[in-house]
């Protein structure tokens, strides 16, 4: 077993290989709605179980070849830490969930929606949960978010519930994993770990009713259920690494990247329909997440 030695100071700084990192992570989320359409005819519920369960190998191999399995061992003799990554767990799997469904079903936009909207989501929540003071800007920044809520409420006659799932789910994931006493890695890998009971027994379920798409269907879903694996652990690992490299605020810029593509992607590819209403409503969140942006890069300079 690997003995953990103490992490050396994290320069507050931007690396090429840092950038590399992040921006090959965000591309492979970006392109990652893509993925998802081939297994539209795919319940949910069933990806899902696939992608937590051929997730663990893949992190695993991961974790031992960097030597940080001990910390997860570690972690797992915690009853609190347990605790905790049970919720992290239930939340990123809620997130997971409305994200494949939303693809399957033609929502790509409300899923690029709430994603643009969870760092707005992501401030409020600080505020509120942490106390930490909102610039006046980024006040701004959160009216205008609520705004194109409001606007995309009145005109549907139901709220988006697709893009707030996506928002709260993510938004309160990245709080809750903030205390979670382990690496990146080591958490996703705990997360899943947790999780394979549950997705094996309904993989098993499906299987032996019939159901599943594992065996049943032809290879081309036997690959695409396999391979779930690697487009879900490896762009989370890369970004874990790439993350450590690169400013805060850069990353933060960055991270528009995913909604922005997954916005292309519904409107140029999948064609879903973008009228007036929807318009003005991703008008107003970028008019926000501009404030945001100029926000958080006047404060960095400050520091």
């Amino acid at each position: 077993m690997a003995t953990d030695t103490v992490a050396p100071e994290i320069k507050n700084e931007d690396s090429a290989r840092g950038f590399g990192f992040v921006l090959t992570a965000y591309l492979m989320w970006g392109v990652l709605p893509l993925y998802m359409k081939a297994l539209g005819h795919i319940p949910a519920m069933e990806v899902i179980a696939h992608r937590i369960l051929w997730s663990i190998p893949v992190a695993g191999a991961v974790l031992l070849a960097l030597g940080r399995m001990g910390n997860v061992k570690a972690a797992l003799s915690n009853p609190r830490t347990v605790a905790m990554a049970s919720l992290t767990a239930t939340l990123v799997t809620i997130n997971w969930g409305t994200y494949v469904w939303a693809i399957g079903a033609g929502h790509s936009l409300d899923a690029a929606l709430g994603y643009f909207i969870n760092p707005l989501f992501s401030i409020a929540l600080g505020s509120l949960l942490l106390k930490e003071k909102m610039a006046p800007a980024q006040i701004v920044a959160i009216g205008l978010a609520a705004a194109a809520v409001v606007i995309l409420t009145i005109k549907a006659g139901t709220l988006p519930w697709v893009a707030l799932t996506l928002t709260f789910s993510w938004g309160f994931y990245g709080f809750f994993r903030k205390t979670l006493p382990v690496g990146a890695n080591q958490g996703f890998f705990l997360e899943v770990l947790l999780l394979c009971i549950p997705a094996t027994l309904y993989i098993v379920y499906l299987e032996a009713r019939g159901e599943g798409h594992l065996y049943r269907t032809g290879l081309t879903d036997t690959a695409l259920l396999l391979g779930c694996g690697l487009i879900t652990a490896l762009p989370l690992m890369i970004f874990a690494n790439g993350a450590k490299l690169l400013k805060l605020s850069t990353v933060g810029i960055m991270q528009y990247i995913v909604p922005t593509m997954v916005f292309l992607i519904a409107v140029f590819l999948f064609k879903e329909p973008f009228g007036t209403t929807q318009m003005i409503a991703f008008s107003l969140i970028w008019a926000g997440l501009a404030l945001y942006s100029w926000s958080m890069l006047r404060r960095s300079r400050t520091r």
